[in-house]
């Protein structure tokens, strides 16, 4: 694993070595791993809003139900060449 090192003003650095006493962390650097992880997970959340979003205003809906994708999976069949396997 790869160190690095940063700079903290000293009431950072106070508040840091509280939440690792607090919080059951057993080092510095394991909060600040699950910090980051934490900031990680947040944008990836963020990317699924995004799309969601983005599929809802992507135009009219539409319903799915198992006939759709049946036909759906024709089609891709279709274009590859492939056939169907039973389920």
């Amino acid at each position: 694993m790869d160190t690095m090192n940063i700079a903290l003003p000293e009431a950072m650095k106070h508040f840091v070595q509280e939440r690792v006493s607090e919080g059951g962390y057993s080092s510095v650097s394991e909060y600040v791993r699950a910090l980051i992880r934490a900031d990680q997970k947040r944008k990836v959340e963020e990317r699924i809003d995004a799309l969601l979003l983005e599929g809802l205003d992507s135009g009219t809906p539409i319903a799915v139900t198992p006939e759709y994708w049946e036909t759906k999976k024709r089609k891709l069949s279709e274009r590859l060449g492939k056939p169907i396997q039973p389920q």
